[in-house]
C-alpha cells in the first residue's frame, strides 16, 4: 500500500478507491536500501529464510509512516509486549509501494498438499459438494471441545463448515501448523458426520489484532466463498488487550455494505457438569463453579507443563498427538505459557 491507502486503512478501513480493508499491508526496508532504489525501478522480494524470490515490485512510491499511529489504530495499543505492535515497531523506516508480480506461493502447496487451497479451489470444492451456504472457522490452535461445539452449531444451520487453519507465522509457544492440522484431521474423522467439514489452510501470519483482525479474516473468508464467519470469544486476541466480545461488536460498527459475509456470533462456551455437555452462557442456567471454561491457552499451558488434562477439555485422540509434540520438544524450544486476560478465568 502507498501512503494514502495506508492512512485510509488505519483511519477509516478504506483504501483511496473506497475498498473496505481493515489492516494495512506494507513492505518496509531501511533508509540506506531505500535510498538506493530509483523511482519506477523493479526490485525482487526475497524470502529471508530460504532466499527464494517471491515476487517483483515496480517501486512507485517510498514513504515513512507514524508507526505508533498504525499500532494505536489497528491494535488499540502501543504496548511493545503486544506481538503485533512488536512486529510493526521492528519494521524498517521506509515503506515501498507499487504493483507486484507474484512468482511463488512460498512453498505452501508443496508443504501442505491437499490442505493448502486457493479461493478458487475452495469455491470449486463447495460447488462439487453441493454447498451454497458455508461457515468459516478460523483457527491458529488445535480444535478443543469448545471449537468443536462452535463448528457443530454452524453445521446445524449451514451446508458445511470450512475449518481454515492459519499456516503462517505465530508467536512463540503456539502449536505449529503441521501438528495442529493433524489434530484437526483426526477430530474431523472421528467426531464429525461425513461431508460436513472441509479442512483447508491459508498462508497468513497472525497479527493478534483482535477486532480489526476479525474483519480481515472475514474479508479473506468472503473471498474463499463463505457466507458466515464463526466468532467465539476473543477472536484473534492476545492477553487482555481486547474485551472478550470486541470482535463481535466491530461487525456492528462498520457500514452495512462493507462485507457480504456475516458474523456468526456465539457466546462464552464451556463444559457444564450439571448439563452434562458443552453449553453457552445463553443456554446454560448454572453457576461458574459448575463450568469448565475451555481455552487454547489453558490447554497449551497444561500440556507444556506435563499436567493432566480433563477429559471434558479435548478429545483423547487430539490430546495424544499434542502430548507427543510436547514430549518431543528440546529444552530451548519450550516456551512458558502464561494465563492472562480472558484465558485466566
Amino acid at each position: 500500500m502507498g501512503q494514502v491507502d495506508w492512512k485510509g486503512v488505519c483511519d477509516a478501513m478504506r483504501t483511496s478507491d473506497g475498498v473496505f480493508w481493515p489492516m494495512p499491508i506494507t513492505l518496509s526496508t531501511d533508509r540506506v536500501t531505500a535510498g538506493g532504489i530509483k523511482p519506477n525501478s523493479e526490485v525482487a522480494l526475497v524470502d529471508a529464510d530460504n532466499g527464494e524470490t517471491m515476487a517483483t515490485m515496480k517501486v512507485a512510491e517510498k514513504y515513512s509512516i507514524d508507526k505508533a499511529h498504525e499500532c494505536k489504530s489497528v491494535f488499540r495499543t502501543t504496548d511493545a509486549e503486544h506481538p503485533g505492535v512488536k512486529m510493526v515497531m521492528e519494521q524498517g523506516e521506509v515503506n515501498l509501494a507499487g504493483p507486484l508480480k507474484v512468482l511463488s506461493q512460498g512453498g505452501f502447496p508443496e508443504r501442505y498438499p491437499g490442505l493448502y487451497m486457493t479461493p478458487a479451489e475452495t469455491r470449486a470444492t463447495f460447488e462439487k459438494m453441493g454447498w451454497s451456504k458455508v461457515a468459516a472457522f478460523q483457527t491458529r490452535n488445535p480444535m478443543h471441545r469448545s471449537h468443536e461445539y462452535l463448528a457443530k452449531v454452524a453445521i446445524e444451520i449451514c451446508d458445511g463448515v470450512l475449518v481454515h487453519s492459519l499456516l503462517g507465522n505465530l508467536k512463540p509457544g503456539d502449536i505449529p501448523a503441521e501438528v495442529r492440522t493433524r489434530t484437526i484431521s483426526t477430530l474431523i474423522e472421528k467426531y464429525f458426520a461425513p461431508n460436513t467439514v472441509v479442512q483447508s489452510g491459508y498462508p497468513l501470519d497472525m497479527r493478534y489484532a483482535g477486532p480489526r483482525e476479525a474483519l480481515l479474516h472475514a474479508v479473506f473468508r468472503q473471498n474463499y466463498g463463505c457466507a458466515y464467519q464463526i466468532l467465539g470469544r476473543d477472536h484473534a486476541g492476545v492477553g487482555s488487550y481486547y474485551g472478550p466480545f470486541d470482535a463481535h461488536r466491530i461487525f456492528d460498527e462498520i457500514p452495512a455494505d462493507a462485507l457480504e459475509i456475516r458474523p456468526m456470533k456465539i457466546d462464552w462456551t464451556f463444559w457444564c457438569y450439571i448439563c452434562g455437555g458443552m453449553a453457552t452462557a445463553r443456554t446454560c442456567p448454572h453457576e461458574d463453579k459448575d463450568r469448565l471454561l475451555v481455552s487454547g491457552t489453558k490447554l497449551r499451558k497444561a500440556l507444556s507443563e506435563g499436567e493432566q488434562v480433563a477429559a471434558e477439555f479435548s478429545r483423547p485422540e487430539v490430546l495424544q498427538i499434542l502430548r507427543e509434540h510436547y514430549q518431543g520438544l528440546e529444552a530451548h524450544e519450550r516456551v512458558e505459557v502464561k494465563l492472562s486476560g480472558h484465558s485466566a478465568r
